[in-house]
């Protein structure tokens, strides 16, 4: 193939992948999972590391952590990351983007700005993996140094392109991530292993208004500085 497709075609995969959030209920084969996983692995880390465990998660298992979740989000159980993933502070452009993106969902649920019930509810859906059939837990050990987040990073996009090529769907979420130690005690994690984030994958309803709306990325111009 002309190297000038091959360029176009990932090009055109990696723009079109968004964060989903409505799946349909076909199932996502065991070796389309390991074919993307597979491909995922060749992610590079410093020296070889390859920091990265994942928990795939699917039937009774997924099941049971949305209910440890929702229930220790309404038992108003104070979340207790492994790692502080967002800022004490919002300062700009941050925080408008931020405002931003939130302002987007709930227009695209047509969710009221003061309708806290329905804001929960969608809150709860995270926990549900929207729907997905399958969701995957990412960790890494408590040891490692921030590289190899750094690492942990790029097999996360490696996943997520891979994915989108396969004709799948993904949403990254940190929300999975509130409460490591419930997580662990459920699949039998050991407590040396951080958990960095959860992922939503499988086919997309590409008919759900959430999955209608897109958010712009900053130009180029605003993020770079050439220097010759």
């Amino acid at each position: 193939m002309n190297p000038a497709t091959i360029c176009h075609q990932v090009l055109g995969v990696i723009s079109a992948r968004h964060s989903t959030r409505a799946y349909t209920d076909k199932p996502v084969n065991d070796e389309q999972l390991h074919e993307i996983l597979g491909t995922a692995r060749w992610a590079p880390s410093g020296v070889n590391t390859q920091p990265w465990q994942v928990a795939i998660v699917r039937g009774q298992t997924k099941q049971t952590i949305t209910e440890h979740l929702t229930k220790a989000r309404q038992d108003e159980r104070p979340p207790e990351p492994d790692y502080a993933y967002y800022p004490d502070q919002w300062d700009e452009p941050y925080a408008k983007r931020r405002v931003t993106c939130g302002l987007a969902l709930y227009s695209a649920l047509e969710i009221e700005r003061h309708d806290k019930q329905a804001k929960l509810k969608a809150w709860y859906n995270n926990y549900h993996f929207f729907g997905a059939p399958v969701g995957l837990l990412f960790f890494v050990d408590k040891r490692m140094n921030q590289g190899s987040w750094l690492d942990m990073g790029m097999f996360l996009q490696n996943i997520m392109i891979a994915a989108q090529a396969c004709g799948l769907a993904t949403c990254p979420q940190a929300s999975l991530a509130e409460y490591p130690a419930i997580i662990r005690e459920i699949l039998g994690m050991e407590d040396g292993y951080a958990l960095i984030c959860g992922m939503s994958l499988g086919y997309p309803d590409s008919n759900h208004p959430v999955n209608q709306y897109r958010l712009e990325r900053a130009p180029v111009e605003q993020f770079t500085r050439w220097y010759d």
